[in-house]
């Protein structure tokens, strides 16, 4: 599914414009659609209190919609405007015809109206700003939003729907002022916003429900943001012949680990292995193989040195590796900021051959990076970046806070300066090409807040790189199968306790469930509940992203 900002929306609605459709056409079937969630939402309309909060500007009219087709419907309408509107399009008088009580926040004294409206509201429908956030949270919008919080903290609280955009919330960002709307639903036109699925967004979003109102059918044709799903993925992951080879599934050579950091290694190449990676090679010293080796029978190794921790004298040894037929290069994880590191990481990056597959850089290896002014410039290999929020603001001389206000965009941005494959973990991770694709990841998930997992995520892209997918390719669909993995999980283990190792077996079974489903209990004699939930159930994996 495409992700659009605000500025784009509103091309693609121009477009649809210039090819015949009216604005009228739009905001009436944008409108009719909240009606719908709102009938959906309530399961009786008749005699039900909804509230609709208006803006002045197109928002506000496809709540005016909204609201007339609710009160066509029996409803118990009451509209709130928070300033008089141009009623060019004729539905604030179509409302009043219809008897609803229409209220403007200038003429409510101490927002008495309002108040009586939100005690006795079981639907609140905030049509207030959507998209179009010019406006600061200040004044009558700041009132009505202050109520709004007090009414959704009330023992029985209405249920929310925003119209496009909670608002509040950012539509490029998802920044969300402290008063924004939390809503329990939003329904979107035409795409959804990138801010409904980037932090804190998301967490204001609720569900979301993305509905046609009549944009070009090549509309997404163009846009270059992706919100990652199963279909996109089962299209993109690489074909198992029952002919294969360990050959044909690739050779990854992980630089990885140190004295400090025994666990790294081990971590990143199994992930290799169980995303489908033929032969898995562990550069390290003597002592780490001692330590990994007793657990991990199916790696092979590459001796370095005595020294605790990778060395300068080890590139060579690291360079013959890659020179004999691997096809990824996987380093970073667990590596150490010990002296002489940097250096060699540096060094074994810049000689690596253009004609591999692809590096994925991660941890250590990208903090060696930003120790390196202009290191872009000396590496000629395609690499994947892995950085969390911090290792990112180290690479771009830059803050935590300035990486985390606008994720996709610092992302792309370096993505482009770098000429590499970038991926900014965290929640909703953004993966990011230098040719302006970006993909987001529909998860966040607490679970992955923990040591290792970061390890798994670069031994997945890396496994699947070597299968001869594309750096940009290999990195979304890595880090969909890692988030996949962890949402498995969290049906047995809830919100906290996990392992990074857990992830490991997971990741089979998420790329399992990617391209096959779920499989159906098999069916005992009289058993009609297997074949009802058989022929009830979906066609593929339930996901907040699950289409294209």
């Amino acid at each position: 599914m495409k992700l659009v900002t605000a500025a784009q929306m509103r091309e693609l609605e121009q477009r649809a414009v210039e090819a015949g459709a009216t604005l009228h056409e739009l905001m009436e079937a944008a409108g009719l659609a909240v009606a719908q969630e709102a009938w959906l939402t309530l399961g009786v309309v008749a005699g039900r209190r909804v509230l609709v909060l208006c803006g002045p500007g197109n928002n506000g009219g496809d709540g005016l919609v909204a609201a007339r087709h609710l009160a066509e419907w029996e409803g118990d309408v009451v509209v709130y405007l928070l300033a008089p509107r141009d009623d060019a399009e004729g539905n604030l008088a179509k409302v009043r015809e219809l008897g609803v009580p229409v209220f403007v926040a200038s003429e409510d004294d101490g927002y008495a109206s309002l108040q009586s409206a939100l005690d006795g509201a079981e639907l609140v429908i905030d049509a207030l700003l959507g998209t179009g956030r010019s406006r600061p949270v200040e004044g009558a919008l700041a009132e009505i939003l202050r109520r709004l919080h007090d009414a959704a903290g009330r023992a029985r609280p209405p249920q929310i729907i925003a119209v496009d955009l909670p608002t509040g919330v950012d539509a490029d960002s998802g920044r969300a002022d402290a008063l924004a709307v939390r809503a329990d639903m939003t329904v979107t036109f035409g795409l959804a916003k990138v801010g409904l699925y980037t932090l804190p967004g998301s967490e204001y979003a609720g569900r979301v429900q993305v509905v046609d109102i009549g944009l070009p059918k090549d509309a997404e044709a163009a846009v270059p943001v992706e919100l990652l799903s199963t279909a996109w993925v089962r299209q993109r992951l690489p074909a198992r012949p029952k002919s294969a080879n360990k050959g044909t599934f690739g050779r990854v050579l992980v630089v990885a680990g140190s004295n400090q950091y025994a666990g790294a290694p081990r971590l990143a190449a199994e992930a290799c292995y169980r995303v489908g990676a033929g032969l898995v090679e562990i550069a390290c010293s003597p002592a780490l193989r001692a330590t990994i080796a007793p657990a991990f029978p199916e790696v092979i190794y590459r001796m370095l040195g005595d020294a605790p921790a990778l060395a300068l004298t080890d590139a060579a040894v690291i360079g013959d590796g890659l020179a004999s037929g691997r096809d990824a290069l996987l380093i970073g994880p667990g590596l150490s900021q010990q002296p002489g590191v940097g250096e060699a990481v540096r060094a074994i990056l810049e000689a690596a051959p253009a004609g591999t597959r692809g590096c994925v850089v991660d941890a250590d290896a990208l903090n060696a990076l930003g120790a390196s002014p202009r290191w872009h410039e000396r590496v000629a290999a395609r690499c994947v970046l892995t950085p969390h929020p911090g290792e990112m603001a180290r690479l771009l001389g830059s803050s935590v806070d300035e990486v985390q206000a606008d994720r996709l965009n610092i992302a792309s941005h370096a993505a482009a300066a770098w000429n590499q494959v970038v991926v900014l973990k965290g929640a909703h991770t953004v993966v990011a090409s230098p040719d302006g694709r970006a993909a987001i990841s529909p998860y966040a998930n607490p679970l992955l807040a923990t040591a290792g997992t970061g390890d798994v995520l670069a031994g997945a892209i890396a496994g699947l790189l070597a299968q001869g997918m594309a750096p940009f390719e290999a990195a979304a669909c890595g880090v969909y199968l890692h988030g996949l993995a962890a949402e498995e999980l969290a049906d047995e283990l809830g919100d906290r306790g996990l392992l990074a190792s857990d992830l490991l077996p997971a990741l089979p079974r998420a790329v399992r469930l990617v391209l096959h489903g779920r499989k159906q209990p098999p069916m005992r004699p009289g058993d009609f509940g297997g074949l009802a939930s058989l022929l009830n159930a979906r066609p593929d994996v339930a996901s907040p992203a699950d289409s294209d």
